[in-house]
């Protein structure tokens, strides 16, 4: 029973700290982008190959996170990344060229590819031992709130800051919950050998087969795919919608709002129609977004966007992982290392070649047909994965 006591404590742990470092790290540039522009801080080309930049950091990250997986090695590690994350945020207020934000931008890419993957396999390993797994998901509620909280903190401080002065509501709100995330996960009651065991024993098979490809396949579209919309819909939203209009400023606040039911939403569905099928179900979802962005110019292409897509995307993450572990059970650990690396690369390709797009003349608009095509590409591939009762 005291053990049942410990579990709201660690999971809301988890969730606080990928609320800082997803919500307050990573996500936050999205609705600061327009603003930079308009402050004269950026223009859209550099705000694009600045993401780009933060999602290479991100791929670091987590391939360090890989290779960092035992607990002693991430009781050791975490601290110090989520302090690469307070300080890369604070002097980000001071970052007043585009040069100096991407290298910043950067800093705390790496710091969230670490979290993102160490805070919640530190917590898997915990609720193992207290054989209560199936609660793992709820920590990625923190990705939810921290999406409102980030669209919150930017319009609430519009009109008092300007500049790089914008960074600073997301900065400061980011230590005490840093902070007070690691002081619970620190106290974790946890042998650091416990894990060494199975990271002696060999993987077994190969890590693509007939099975496992065509989801690896499939899972580059998705990194690609949502990437787009989820770095620059308020930027499009700035071009595209009527002065005054609500989506201009709220268009990250209705993404935010629909990632919320999200987790449980495509859970359920995985659990009632098979993973398989409600991946594919998500992503012709995103695919549909995505469209409506692109040939409903305007208002309700935005909000259409913003709504499939943000209700899906971590749907689509979710299933992914969980229909690699039924696929080839002997490795779960290893293969859901590697989606997660491949998820990375790819969601870097996309702000980059945008920024190369409109190097060329090419609007950031019609960047988002990349985004279409790649998730066209994951949902043929899924469609190749075979089915699994």
């Amino acid at each position: 029973m005291p053990q049942r006591v410990a579990l709201f404590p660690v999971l809301l742990a988890g969730a606080v700290l990928l609320l800082v470092v997803h919500g307050l790290g990573r996500f936050v540039y999205t609705p600061l982008l327009p603003w930079l522009v308009e402050d004269g801080l950026l223009t859209v080309q550099e705000g694009a190959s600045i993401a780009s930049w933060n999602y290479l950091g991100y791929l670091i990250g987590a391939l360090l996170a890989v290779r960092w997986h035992r607990v002693a090695q991430i009781r050791r590690t975490l601290p110090w990344a989520l302090a690469l994350h307070v300080l890369s945020a604070l002097l980000q207020t001071q970052a007043e060229s585009a040069d100096a934000l991407a290298a910043l931008r950067l800093a705390n890419g790496i710091s969230n590819g670490l979290v993102f993957v160490q805070a919640p396999s530190l917590i898997l390993e915990w609720l193992a031992r207290q054989q209560r797994v199936s609660s793992s998901g709820l920590v990625y509620l923190g990705v939810c709130v921290g999406l409102i909280l980030s669209s919150l903190l930017v319009s609430l401080s519009d009109g008092y800051l300007l500049g790089a002065e914008r960074w600073w509501p997301a900065a400061l709100l980011s230590i005490p919950l840093a902070w007070w995330g690691w002081r619970q996960l620190s106290r974790l009651d946890m042998p650091d050998e416990e894990k060494a065991h199975s990271a002696e024993e060999p993987p077994s098979g190969k890590l693509l087969d007939r099975s496992s490809t065509p989801l690896f396949l499939s899972y580059a579209g998705a990194g690609m795919g949502y990437s787009l919309p989820m770095t620059f819909l308020p930027m499009v939203a700035r071009l595209q919608v009527e002065p005054g209009d609500f989506l201009i400023g709220g268009s990250w606040l209705v993404v935010a709002l629909a990632t919320l039911p999200a987790p449980w939403l495509w859970n359920r569905l995985g659990v009632r129609m098979g993973d398989d099928i409600a991946l594919r179900l998500s992503y012709l979802t995103q695919l549909l977004g995505v469209l409506a962005a692109l040939l409903l110019p305007g208002a309700v292409g935005i909000l259409l966007c913003a709504v499939l897509v943000g209700g899906t995307f971590l749907g689509t993450v979710l299933l992914t992982q969980r229909l690699a572990r039924g696929l080839q059970p002997h490795q779960g650990p290893r293969l859901s290392a590697a989606l997660i690396a491949l998820y990375g690369l790819t969601q870097l390709a996309a702000p980059w070649l945008t920024s190369i797009w409109m190097g060329m003349g090419g609007s950031l608009h019609s960047a988002f047909w990349l985004g279409a095509g790649a998730l066209l590409w994951g949902l043929f591939w899924m469609l190749m994965v075979p089915r699994r009762r």
